[in-house]
């Protein structure tokens, strides 16, 4: 595994005790949809389905990690959730959330875990 790698199965790992934490639950972690892409956490807040994509950064001498989800990759979440709702049968309920969560790995202290609701 890629030191990248490595790195942003961390963040997903951080990001899915946050999420466990303030009461969600996760339903699916890596979930794939052919070619289209990857959902790094799929989640269920009360009677919402929640995607969540996890962006996991060393330190913001570039950018928050949440800086990195661009109208492109919004898109491409988009069209995940659409897969999983076709294939797992339609929305719930309370309907269908997109989440983020940015992970930054200072370089002294604790991770710091960033969690935004309804990004998209």
């Amino acid at each position: 595994m890629t030191r990248t790698r490595a790195l942003g199965r961390y963040g997903e790992e951080l990001a899915a005790r946050r999420l466990t934490e303030s009461g969600m639950t996760t339903l699916a972690r890596n979930w794939r949809c052919g070619r289209t892409g990857e959902i790094d956490i799929v989640a269920r807040d009360g009677d919402t389905l929640v995607f969540c994509e996890v962006k996991t950064r060393r330190d913001t001498r570039y950018e928050h990690p949440l800086a990195a989800l661009t109208p492109t990759k919004a898109d491409r979440l988009r069209r995940l959730a659409a897969c999983w709702l076709d294939r797992h049968g339609g929305p719930p309920p309370g309907g269908v959330r997109i989440d983020a969560v940015g992970v930054l790995l200072p370089r002294r202290g604790a991770p710091v875990v960033h969690h935004v609701p309804g990004v998209l």
